[in-house]
């Protein structure tokens, strides 16, 4: 998001993943704060106001129209207030994280992205029962000098099964380069396919396209109930070859998934790969191009799935970030089976396009806050509502979720913050709005984060304390890393989960690793001050 204290806003950054669904989220489901004190509305043009003169996420202007087609709004007033990003769940950065850790390693600190350790698990928000967003706005106490963590959860229907859904149209491009020959590479990618090739619908088409020095196209854009054992045959010939010409894997993918394009379909092409690119245009400018152009073109977006104890996280970021896509890290059969087997066929179904959110703290109660993560998914102010302004893609069953850190004045009460969301219609591109608010001193935000009750937001601040401590820390109220690892142990015993598990297990590694933190680094007063909301 841009710096507010500059002469004028940054234009968002250089990722605008879109959303398929759950496709990335780990699984989690378990109960935690309400959302009392919330309130929502939902209008296809303008937002209302909430009530005590807090900064309106439209900047004070209450229920104005959105703009017509061309238009664009004058600047929002009192931006200082304000916080604005596209939604987005990737999980490539924990997954890869918890991969380096359990080889004994820390995660390169450029790799950490705080939102996609967050994102990893998935809050029971409650789910609106139209094809909208249902929005919730809760949080605790920190315990330390006035800050609490305020929690935005997004989540939309999930899909119904047996309901008819657009059809799919796949295209596979593959990594089959030597550096894929090591176990947990090219041998997962093989296996995720076929278990995939049995999930699909009949009507669902699928292309797979191979590259190592060069890339060569194994299966046109074929229905899938007609070539089940053909798919298979091609998965199983498939073997390594030499270098890595990633730009030759993603230019003939876009190639064959336009030649198969099928209009009302979800055309997606799916990337496979340790992006570790050495062949051909290794910057990734020119396929960055090719990708954005599809993208405008066709509609068709890119889900990167990263494999291999050396991953090009950043390479395959930025491929997925301008076809507006996500990337998902699998280390594992198991993890591979819930992206390609529970998640992506079900997931298909889109519930928005242009998907953005934009958080107004009320002046009079907040002297400070900071979003947690989202650096690369900042969108400009005053572009919330121009809809020519890319956002994310959203799937059936998704959540959302933004934590921020928030200092209230002392003795403050009132509106403490409104979260609106504003999508497109995936069918008629028509724009439409939720909100939801919460006041200081409401149930939704009362009480100490560790005590009893908060299960599910004391996961979400885990998961964010444990990525901010792993990029060097500074969120205030932080505990050390041992207590996160007893704190998501307890919670896992607590619920049965074996994700949360896997997250305690992780956290304990990195404690080794890092050493002894005491309530990790100081949260430095020069990062934020009022109307600073980022450092």
């Amino acid at each position: 998001m841009e710096r507010h204290d500059s002469p004028s806003a940054r234009r968002r950054g250089a990722r605008f993943p879109a959303v398929v669904a759950a496709l990335l989220a780990a699984g989690l489901a378990v109960g935690g704060c309400g959302a009392g004190g919330q309130r929502s509305s939902d209008e296809t043009t303008g937002v209302r106001a909430p009530e005590g003169g807090s900064a309106a996420p439209d900047g004070g202007r209450g229920g104005t129209a959105a703009p017509r087609e061309g238009e664009r709004r004058s600047p929002s007033p009192a931006p200082d207030y304000l916080s604005t990003f596209a939604l987005d769940v990737d999980t490539a950065s924990y997954g890869y994280a918890r991969r380096a850790l359990a080889e004994g390693r820390l995660p390169d600190p450029a790799t950490v992205r705080p939102e996609e350790f967050v994102n990893s698990f998935r809050p029971d928000y409650p789910r609106p029962s139209d094809n909208g967003f249902s929005v919730t706005v809760d949080g605790a106490r920190t315990g330390r000098d006035g800050w609490s963590l305020v929690r935005v959860g997004l989540a939309t229907r999930g899909a119904d099964r047996n309901a008819e859904r657009p059809p799919a149209a796949l295209t596979f491009v593959v990594d089959v380069s030597g550096s894929m020959d090591e176990p947990g590479r090219l041998d997962l990618v093989k296996e995720s396919l076929g278990l995939l090739a049995d999930q699909l619908r009949d009507d669902d088409s699928i292309a797979l396209v191979t590259f190592s020095d060069e890339a060569e196209t194994r299966l046109p854009m074929t229905r899938v109930g007609d070539a089940r054992g053909r798919i298979r045959e091609v998965v199983d010939a498939l073997a390594t070859r030499a270098s890595t010409n990633v730009e030759a894997g993603v230019r003939t993918g876009y190639d064959v998934a336009v030649a198969g394009h099928r209009k009302g379909a979800t055309n997606r092409v799916v990337l496979l790969s340790d992006a570790l690119a050495n062949t051909g245009d290794t910057e990734a400018e020119s396929i960055l191009a090719r990708i954005d152009e599809e993208r405008r073109a066709y509609g068709i977006t890119l889900f990167g799935v990263g494999v291999g104890s050396e991953y090009g996280d950043d390479f395959m970021e930025r491929l997925a970030d301008k076809g507006d896509g996500q990337t998902t890290y699998v280390s594992t059969p198991a993890q591979a089976r819930k992206v390609f087997v529970d998640q992506l066929p079900a997931h298909v179904e889109l519930r928005a396009r242009d998907a953005k959110a934009q958080v107004a703290f009320d002046r009079g109660t907040v002297e400070r806050f900071r979003l947690i993560g989202y650096e690369n998914r900042a969108v400009a102010d005053e572009d919330f509502r121009d809809d020519r302004v890319d956002g994310g893609e959203v799937g059936a069953g998704h959540t959302v979720t933004a934590l921020y850190a928030v200092k209230t004045r002392p003795g403050a009460a009132g509106p403490l913050a409104t979260a609106t969301v504003r999508w497109l219609d995936p069918a008629t591109r028509a724009p439409h709005e939720r909100s939801g608010t919460v006041e200081s001193g409401s149930p939704a935000l009362a009480g100490d984060i560790w005590g009893e009750g908060h299960d599910s937001l004391q996961l979400t601040a885990i998961a964010a304390y444990f990525a901010d401590a792993l990029r060097g820390g500074g969120l205030p109220g932080a505990p050390g890393l041992g207590e996160l690892a007893d704190r998501a142990g307890a919670i896992a015993d607590r619920s049965g989960s074996a994700v949360v598990r896997e997250l305690s297990d992780a956290i304990r590694r990195a404690s080794g690793l890092l050493g002894p933190q005491e309530g990790g680094n100081p949260f430095r007063e020069g990062e934020l001050g009022s109307g600073d909301p980022y450092s």
